[in-house]
C-alpha cells in the first residue's frame, strides 16, 4: 500500500484535524511567549537597577533552562495537571532565559551619555526606561524574541508528553501508525508557523524602530555618494 510523504488526500480528509492542532499550536507559542514577556522584563528591569540581583536573576533563569523539556513536563504534571496549563508553564519558563539576558544585555548597552542628558532634563525613572533606555534596547530585545518564538515553537511538540503538544499530536500518532503523510504535514507547518512567527516580529520590529530604518538609509546614501 502507498504511504506517501506528502498527501494531498490526507489534507482533504483530515484537514478540520491539522487546522485545530495548528491553531493550537500557534495559540500556545503567542501566549507563552506573551506571559514570558511580562515576567523577563520587570526582573531585567530589576537587575539592571539592582546590579547584585544580575547573577541570581540569570544563575535561575539558566538553571531552569537546563531541565530537559521531557523531564520538566512530567515534573510538573503532578502539580498542575495533564493538558495545556502545563505545556505553558514550561514554555514561559524556556523562554526567559533568552528573554532576561538579552533585555539585561539591551539596557545595559544603552549610551550612558544619553542616559544622564535624559536626567539632566529631568526625567523620572520610569519615563527614562519607556522613552529612553527601552527604545534603544529594543535591537537586542528583538533579537531575543526571535530566538525565544522559534525555540517554543519546536519546544511545543514535546508538550505531547502531557498530552497537549498541537502538532506534536499529529508527529507523535504518525510515528505510531507510521503514516508518513501526517508526520510530514505536521513537521512541515511547525516549520511554517515558525518562519511566520519570525516574520511577523520583523515586521513589528521595523514598524517599533523607524529611526533604523532612517539609519540605514542614510548609511546607503553615504555609501553611494
Amino acid at each position: 500500500m502507498d504511504n506517501p510523504w506528502l498527501s494531498l488526500d490526507y489534507l482533504r480528509r483530515s484537514g478540520d484535524e491539522v487546522w485545530e492542532h495548528l491553531v493550537i499550536h500557534a495559540s500556545l507559542t503567542v501566549q507563552a511567549l506573551a506571559i514570558a514577556i511580562a515576567v523577563a522584563f520587570p526582573l531585567a528591569v530589576l537587575a539592571r537597577r539592582v546590579p547584585r540581583l544580575a547573577g541570581p536573576i540569570l544563575g535561575t533563569a539558566g538553571v531552569l533552562y537546563t531541565v530537559p523539556s521531557l523531564a520538566l513536563f512530567a515534573l510538573l504534571a503532578p502539580y498542575t495537571g495533564i493538558g495545556r496549563t502545563t505545556v505553558l508553564i514550561g514554555l514561559v519558563i524556556y523562554a526567559l532565559l533568552v528573554l532576561v539576558r538579552n533585555m539585561i544585555v539591551g539596557l545595559e548597552g544603552v549610551d550612558p551619555d544619553v542616559v544622564d542628558a535624559a536626567r539632566g532634563q529631568g526625567y523620572s525613572r520610569t519615563r527614562l526606561l519607556l522613552t529612553v533606555e527601552l527604545p534603544n534596547a529594543l535591537p537586542s530585545i528583538v533579537a531575543g524574541l526571535r530566538i525565544a518564538a522559534v525555540t517554543t515553537v519546536a519546544l511545543v511538540t514535546v508538550g505531547v508528553v502531557v498530552g497537549y503538544g498541537g502538532l506534536g499530536q499529529l508527529m507523535f500518532r504518525g510515528l505510531q501508525s507510521n503514516y508518513h503523510a501526517q508526520i510530514m504535514t505536521a513537521t512541515l507547518l511547525c516549520l511554517a508557523l515558525a518562519l511566520v512567527m519570525d516574520l511577523a516580529i520583523v515586521l513589528l520590529a521595523r514598524w517599533a524602530m523607524p529611526w533604523a530604518r532612517s539609519g540605514r538609509r542614510a548609511r546607503g546614501r553615504r555609501a553611494a555618494a
